[in-house]
């Protein structure tokens, strides 16, 4: 069942369903059963379930089962979006901007706390950050 949530539940789908997994067995665990909250909580479970369906290929050996393929006509996973191949349907150029876009807060962290020398001197990763600050210099 994980094997196909895997592909058919969107990354914070997966998140929030994994933290709320928690909640949830407290929540019965306290004898909850009958609250509001389970109400809520199942009602978010069962949404999230809609559209997880499909196959799942196992090998089974040496007392171990591993999944080793998954396949769902609700599959978020697109072949021709995940590969580099030439003729993908990804559009290359389109990443640059949602690296710098995304990092964007981690560069202005590295430019304001980190590479200037303030805070703690005793960095565990100092080689990394020099690299960061020759490497942001030279952009500059």
């Amino acid at each position: 069942h994980q094997a196909l949530e895997s592909v058919t539940l969107s990354r914070d789908q997966a998140r929030l369903k994994e933290m709320l997994c928690g909640e949830y067995a407290r929540l019965i665990y306290n004898g909850q059963w009958y609250s509001a909250l389970h109400a809520n909580l199942m009602a978010f479970m069962q949404s999230t379930q809609q559209f997880v369906s499909g196959e799942v290929r196992l090998k089974l050996g040496h007392g171990n089962c591993t999944v080793v393929g998954r396949r769902s006509p609700h599959s978020l996973y697109q072949h021709a979006l995940a590969t580099y191949d030439r003729g993908d349907a990804f559009d290359h150029d389109s990443a640059l901007g949602f690296i710098k876009l995304w990092g964007l807060p981690l560069q202005t962290q590295a430019r304001v706390q980190l590479l200037t020398g303030l805070g703690s001197t005793e960095l565990p990763a100092q080689p990394i950050f020099d690299a960061l600050r020759d490497a942001t210099t030279v952009a500059q």
